[in-house]
């Protein structure tokens, strides 16, 4: 004699050897003797199939259509054997149970288990929303497979097309998208933007980096809503003086001039001018939400995101032939450049140039200062802001640039493209502390000194940058700045390219006018907007500095060198000698800091910004670098 028994909820054969009441002694198919409950005993049968039931009952329980089973059993809970016997019309053979078995515990959507062999037909309204789920989920898994394979083909799905940003930087597992490319991914063994940059998705590897950078900084876009067009209101009179600026070439939010006026009996009136676009605008107004939401411009080699509307920029920059609203602060320097006096004023000042560094730097320099060098417009002016430059530095004690560090400049050329994307970038060396970087960081510094200084003596609120033991930080309070070597140090001198700078420049509106400032003491707008822009700028900072590294791998794939000079920082990392560029060496064997070393390079992953370099071997030492991990050089100003 045999039994059907359940166990562990599988259905098992065995042969009956002893038995009681309670329990029974069997043998299985593969000779094992167990000891079973006679309560989990399903089915007694004799020996002409043995435990061959189960095997026979599987292929008869194929086909038995479960539709008709649900049809013809009753509303009322059921045994097997009872419903075999319905179903057969006579009393079935052993494996006809077991088929019929086999086939209600395999239809739990259309038979609910309510005991050892027993059932229950499920009502019709649940067995049509079960049956619709499996045919959504069918239809799901179809699809999914559909579009994995043409990912794997590099074929991009119409339905992945709009998610490409989710898919890549916050993929949703509910979606059906993101399960099929993470088919596809298993399947080609490629990355999630691997893959989708080969199926089309993404334009090239610089598009991966950008889009990834607005998914989390401007989820919106970068467009501008609608706003009011700045009023500037009262007509400012027209300063009497010739000013000129001194930026970049690609610097179209010129924030700031200088002017120089001769006094009768020796000395200067030097004029550091800010451009005020707090002038048209107020705290509270579209625009002011506009600047409020984006805290900064956004600088990256090659593109910028502006913090204003270009419409707003062109209407306050700086630009040479213009008149323009100013924050002007007015030094009365003696003929040995010490200082008698200051006032600040609103006004229009007129822009006579908008000097460039690679046209300037050549002809204004460390050698042409010592040499005399070339005629140029506005030479002596800026002979006599350098002057000035070099008494303030050495009054404060501290140098207003570190000259050990090199600074690089970054120009793409979209209209050119290599195999690796759009864009043909140069990377140019410039030297830090140069005579034009000097002039302007000491005049920025000390127009910021001199204006946080004068908000705290009358009581008016304002954003300070301080720095104690080494740490730079934001605070509504006019603290040191040790780095600088000034008492107080208020950000205010580019209001078009960050929000603080425009807070402040309210605030210098209010004063300089004699009203009540826009911001009280211990306002919640003015903490909140110390706290959400010293994370928003760093945000900013750091993907400029990602970018950076970008286009200096993009550099190294344009050129590839035959080999790598880099001075040793620290244990396995060290610094490109041509390019700003840090690498972590495992090959590298210990080595002092400030050794010169020479790599190979062997593999650059544009996608995660990764180098693959192997050491050669260890150069004569020239010195060490400065470390570009330091962050104990002074603040941008």
């Amino acid at each position: 004699m045999h039994v059907l028994f359940e166990e562990d909820g599988q259905f098992k054969t065995a042969q009956i050897l002893t038995e009681t009441e309670a329990s029974l002694q069997v043998e299985t198919a593969g000779g094992r003797r167990i000891k079973i409950k006679a309560a989990n005993v399903l089915m007694r049968y004799t020996d002409p199939i043995g435990h061959q039931l189960l095997e026979r009952a599987q292929a008869d329980a194929q086909d038995i259509d479960t539709d008709f089973l649900w049809e013809a059993c009753a509303d009322a809970e059921f045994e097997f054997a009872a419903l075999a016997r319905e179903y057969f019309g006579r009393a079935p053979a052993p494996q006809e149970s077991a088929a019929i078995l086999l086939r209600l515990q395999g239809s739990p959507i259309h038979f609910h288990r309510k005991g050892r062999g027993r059932f229950r037909k499920a009502p019709p309204e649940i067995l049509q929303a079960a049956l619709a789920g499996l045919e959504k989920k069918r239809l799901q898994a179809e699809q999914i497979e559909r579009m994995a394979e043409q990912l794997a083909r590099f074929e991009l799905p119409a339905e992945c097309a709009p998610l490409t940003r989710q898919l890549l930087f916050k993929p949703d597992r509910n979606r059906l998208e993101t399960r099929a490319l993470e088919t596809a991914c298993e399947r080609t063994g490629l990355g999630a933007a691997a893959l989708l940059l080969r199926c089309g998705a993404l334009a090239d590897t610089h598009d991966y980096h950008y889009q990834h950078f607005l998914f989390e900084q401007f989820a919106q876009g970068t467009e501008f809503p609608a706003f009011e067009a700045p009023q500037p209101g009262a007509e400012w009179p027209t300063a009497e003086v010739s000013a000129f600026s001194i930026d970049d070439a690609a610097t179209t939010e010129i924030d700031d001039a200088f002017s120089l006026t001769a006094r009768e009996g020796g000395g200067w009136q030097v004029g550091i001018h800010i451009a005020a676009p707090g002038l048209g605008f107020a705290p509270g107004s579209a625009l002011d939400e506009i600047a409020r939401r984006r805290l900064s411009t956004v600088y990256m080699p090659g593109n910028k995101i502006t913090m204003l509307p270009d419409e707003v920029v062109s209407q306050f920059t700086l630009a040479a032939g213009n008149a323009r609203p100013s924050l002007s602060l007015y030094l009365d320097v003696a003929p040995d450049f010490t200082l008698i006096g200051h006032h600040s004023t609103i006004e229009r000042v007129p822009v006579a140039a908008n000097l460039r560094h690679h046209d300037i730097e050549p002809v204004f320099n460390e050698h042409t200062l010592k040499s005399g060098g070339p005629e140029f417009p506005f030479k002596a002016e800026l002979l006599v802001l350098h002057q000035l430059a070099c008494a303030l530095e050495a009054r404060r004690g501290k140098a207003s640039s570190n000259t050990l560090q090199k600074e690089y400049s970054f120009s793409v050329d979209w209209e050119k493209a290599s195999e690796h994307g759009a864009g043909w970038v140069t990377i140019a060396e410039r030297p830090r502390g140069s005579p034009l970087d000097k002039l302007v960081a000491e005049l920025m510094i000390l127009a910021n000194t001199t204006w946080g200084s004068a908000l705290a003596a009358a009581g008016i609120p304002a954003i300070y940058r301080a720095q104690g033991g080494g740490k730079v930080r934001m605070t509504t309070q006019a603290a040191p700045h040790e780095g600088l070597g000034v008492a107080c140090y208020a950000w205010s001198s580019s209001p078009l390219r960050r929000y603080v700078d425009l807070i402040n420049q309210w605030q210098l509106i209010a004063w300089i006018e004699g009203r009540e400032p826009h911001f009280a003491a211990n306002s919640p707008a003015l903490f909140s907007a110390v706290h959400e822009f010293e994370m928003t700028y760093a945000a900013y900072a750091e993907f400029q500095r990602q970018m950076e590294r970008y286009w200096c791998l993009r550099a190294l794939l344009q050129a590839p060198p035959a080999a790598l000079t880099a001075h040793v920082l620290r244990e396995s990392l060290v610094r490109l000698s041509e390019l700003p560029l840090t690498l972590k060496v495992p090959s590298l064997p210990a080595t002092p800091p400030g050794s010169r070393v020479v790599l190979g390079l062997e593999a650059i992953d544009l996608l995660g910004l990764d180098v693959r370099v192997q050491f050669i071997e260890t150069l004569p030492t020239a010195g060490p670098p400065a470390d570009p991990l330091d962050d104990s050089a002074p603040v941008p100003v």
